[in-house]
């Protein structure tokens, strides 16, 4: 070992040691605030192992979120001993271990450090965990947190925990870790200079995965400018891998500068390069895989995009998928800080200094928008599947949690009560999501380990855009691939036949340091036994029956030139596909257009039914329907899968009780008005409303709700025996209403006296009065009738609207109060009148004339 005592005295963080050790020997916990470039991801584990000279001899393990990240950071601390990589330092990632005997430090990620923890609560040998950039909020580490903190508490107080971070709420880490002491450590980042280049003309904001091509024509434009205006390389930070495609073409023609693309799919010689010094000035567009951890030589100047990409669900219809987001204030610092690790820098931000003061503080933590089945399956494993007692900076929402069980339950993995079986046990230990897990155990029986591993690999990590949309098209391309991706391919198809030839050897579920015990009696394996599938099948049935094993409620049935998925979602496929003329399908990666109902396919693979049925066979259900559709009774027997309808027959004898909610809701849909409403029948319910306004109870209520909710009580038994639509219009509503008349407590007796149907007016005459209107009900009469009437007519103490008519039949008049209209209204009324009507009564004092029917010629005969 040979220590580079310059480089390693060069970084600020040393002076932080002595506060960091004491916080770990009197607390055995600590949160470690260091800026951008301090050293604290390479430098503090060294110190932590002893191998600086300094301190006892420990093992360190160090998490971090990036398999790039992890490499590099072990790299770093083995050149800074003088040493190879897997010598006193070493990494473990997904599919690659660089470690020796004599290891002191191993740098994971975290996802790595949970699949250890599952296998080993104890961590045995392992004396200090140090969780790098705290920061990001991945799932993986806020759970491996979770988990320590669990371990240290129940198990192993002694173990010790650092919790890293350059921007973090430091605070809440702290209250996460039992009260841990906060270290900061002063940074010696040089100064970074902000330039804030917005675009000339507004741009159109992230829409789902959509960037405006505007907006990157800038950022390509303000990298050629920071060339122009700067010195040293150039780093940019986009969201996502077709954006960096997009900026590097548009940097073509570059002389002397080289443009490199890092990403955590690019080649390992690419991220490695841009890790070394490079001959020629530099620029590298690269995601947020540099935002953290990395320190790219010769970087002076940080173009920022101002973008991220995060994770969304949709768990009404079990799509999940990446969107472009404004960047967090938080990951503004960290990008800048890239500038200023090495020479004084300076940061242009696409975006105005308005817009920055209103970025959100800090990312979106993973735990609250993202797929939480993994999570879920982990804690089962640990034994808390609520996830109710880990100590967590934010609860797991508990509509994704309520998501995950379901699909958990639905694969095996947990039993009715939420506890983990032995097949979520191996499920868990895959390093797989538990879709792909079930796809890989259930695969291998029917297909072959070999090519169940093929295809589970591919749908691990996403494939380049150029392999299409057909996931057996794909398949074959990986073969032939010998790109980054390729190689990646094999490693892992590589690592997953291990896994399959392996028992999986370990504790018994729910053995965790919160107990949750073995899983009942009863729980199902329900792995296939094989048989659908020979070694001489093709390729496009193997992808077929591995994709719909993981993902069966995305198998699809053409469906009128969309395709409907077994979850009940819609999903097209993008022109010119070669996939448009399968009848089935199973829809192995889809997302949602914002603003949009249906799916959209980006990979999928033929099936047929016979596959669907075999990978679905838990949505195949076969029973009886009946309901209202097309304005009538529908009676069928449907066998269906999920959403999709197999097989219908009509159904002639169905059950009574179910035609019966048809006919309730056939009235919920299209109203009362189903019923046969006699003239007699909306008079009665006019009064009957009048009477409720009025009076109360005990009078009904009359409401279209209300009579909805009463049915029970005044349709039957005319509604349990009617079958059809036309039995309905047969039901006479006036008599069905009179049910719901007080007739118990005799006030129904009453409600001719409350609301009588008709009134004798002066003339003898016996005119209905009409309560349309339950507030004021109106009695339209001809004026004749009601001389000598002082006062106006009364209902239930309410005086009604007299509507005093023209011999014609004609409104001539209306009023509330007879004796004020006969003294102030009829003069005017009877000038009018009498010249058209000669033979009609006009008296000068109608409050003491004759009422009359009739003309005076009748009258004097």
């Amino acid at each position: 070992m040979i220590l580079r005592d310059d480089a390693l005295d060069a970084l600020p963080v040393r002076a932080a040691l002595p506060a960091l050790n004491d916080a770990l020997d009197g607390h055995g916990t600590a949160v470690l605030a260091a800026p951008p470039g301090t050293g604290k991801t390479t430098l503090v584990p060294l110190a932590l192992a002893g191998l600086l000279g300094e301190g006892p001899a420990r093992r360190v393990v160090v998490a971090e979120p990036r398999r790039i990240a992890a490499r590099a950071a072990a790299r770093r601390m083995a050149w800074l001993l003088g040493e190879r990589v897997g010598a006193s330092v070493g990494f473990t990632v997904r599919g690659e271990r660089v470690v020796g005997r004599h290891t002191r430090v191993e740098v994971v990620t975290t996802g790595v450090l949970l699949q250890r923890l599952q296998r080993d609560q104890e961590l045995s040998g392992v004396d200090v965990v140090m969780l790098d950039e705290c920061h990001e909020r991945h799932l993986d580490a806020d759970t491996s947190a979770a988990f320590l903190w669990d371990v240290r508490e129940t198990l192993r107080p002694e173990l010790r925990l650092v919790a890293a971070s350059a921007t973090t709420d430091t605070q809440g880490w702290a209250r996460l870790l039992g009260g841990a002491p906060v270290v900061e450590a002063a940074g010696s980042s040089y100064g970074v200079e902000v330039v804030w280049a917005p675009p000339a003309r507004a741009v159109r904001p992230p829409h789902g995965m959509r960037v405006d091509p505007a907006l990157l024509a800038h950022v390509a434009s303000v990298v050629r400018r920071a060339l122009a205006e700067r010195s040293g390389d150039v780093l940019c930070f986009l969201p996502g891998v077709g954006e960096i495609a997009r900026v590097a073409a548009g940097l073509g023609g570059l002389d002397g500068v080289e443009v490199l693309q890092v990403h955590g799919r690019a080649p390992a010689a690419v991220q490695d390069a841009v890790l070394a010094p490079g001959e020629r000035r530099r620029v590298v567009l690269a995601t947020s895989v540099a935002e953290s951890s990395l320190t790219v030589p010769g970087v002076r100047v940080v173009v920022d995009s101002g973008l991220a990409r995060e994770p969304r669900v949709d768990h009404a219809r079990g799509l999940s998928a990446l969107a472009t987001v404004r960047a967090s204030q938080a990951a503004a610092r960290q990008r800048a800080g890239r500038a200023g690790r090495e020479a004084p820098g300076a940061v242009y931000r696409c975006w105005t200094e308005a817009e920055d003061a209103r970025l959100p503080r800090f990312p979106a933590p993973e735990i609250k928008v993202a797929d939480l089945t993994a999570f879920a399956l982990q804690a089962a494993c640990w034994g808390d599947p609520e996830a109710s007692s880990l100590a967590l900076l934010d609860p797991p929402p508990g509509g994704a949690m309520a998501a995950a069980r379901r699909l958990l339950t639905a694969v095996g993995a947990v039993d009715a009560a939420g506890r983990v079986t032995d097949r979520g046990v191996r499920l868990a230990r895959l390093g797989l999501h538990p879709r792909l897990g079930r796809a890989l155990l259930d695969g291998a029986p029917a297909v072959g380990g070999e090519r169940a591993a093929e295809v589970v690999a591919l749908l691990s990590e996403e494939a380049p855009r150029e392999y299409g949309d057909d996931l057996a098209a794909a398949l074959r391309a990986a073969r032939r691939g010998k790109d980054a991706y390729g190689a990646r391919w094999r490693s892992e198809v590589r690592r997953l036949r291990a896994v399959l030839a392996t028992d999986l050897p370990g504790p018994p579920a729910g053995s965790g340091p919160r107990g949750g015990g073995r899983p009942g009696p009863g729980t199902k394996d329900d792995r296939f036994a094989g048989g659908r599938a020979g070694p001489d099948t093709g390729d496009d049935q193997v992808a077929g029956l591995v994709a719909a094993l993981a993902f069966p409620e995305r198998i699809a049935r053409s469906d009128g030139g969309s395709y409907l998925m077994l979850s009940g979602t819609r999903a097209e496929l993008r022109e010119g596909s070669a996939l448009r003329s399968a009848p089935w399908l199973a829809v192995a990666v889809a997302d949602r257009p914002v603003g949009k109902g249906h799916a959209r396919v980006q990979l999928a693979a033929v099936v047929d039914e016979e596959v669907a049925r075999f990978a679905a066979g838990a949505l195949l259900v076969e029973r009886e329907e009946v309901g209202w559709a097309g304005g009538d009774v529908v009676a069928r027997r449907v066998e269906r899968l999920g959403a999709v309808e197999l097989a219908v027959r009509a159904l002639r004898d169905a059950d009574a009780a179910l035609v019966r909610g048809a006919l309730v809701e056939g009235l919920r849909e299209e109203g009362l008005r189903l019923l046969r409403w006699s003239p007699e029948a909306d008079v009665l319910r006019q009064r009957l409303a009048f009477v409720r306004l009025q009076v109360g109870e005990p009078w009904p209520d009359v409401s279209d709700a209300s009579l909805h909710a009463r049915v029970d009580e005044w349709l039957e038994p005319e509604l349990s025996r009617a079958r059809r639509r036309s039995d309905l219009s047969r039901i006479d509503a006036g008599q069905a209403l009179g049910r719901l008349l007080p007739w118990a407590s005799g006030e129904a007796a009453r409600l001719d006296e409350l609301a009588p149907e008709r009134i004798t007016v002066p003339s003898g005459s016996r005119i209905r009065i009409d309560y349309g209107d339950p507030e004021r009900p109106v009695l339209a009469v001809k004026l004749q009738e009601m001389f000598g009437l002082h006062e106006s007519p009364a209902v239930a103490g309410v005086p009604v609207l007299v509507h005093l008519l023209s011999p014609a039949g004609r409104p001539a008049a209306v009023t509330a109060d007879l004796a004020s209209f006969w003294r102030d209204g009829y003069q005017g009324v009877r000038a009018e009148l009498r010249g058209r009507y000669p033979k009609h009564p006009w008296p000068q004092d109608p409050a003491s004339a004759e009422p009359t029917r009739h003309t005076n010629a009748r009258l004097r005969r």
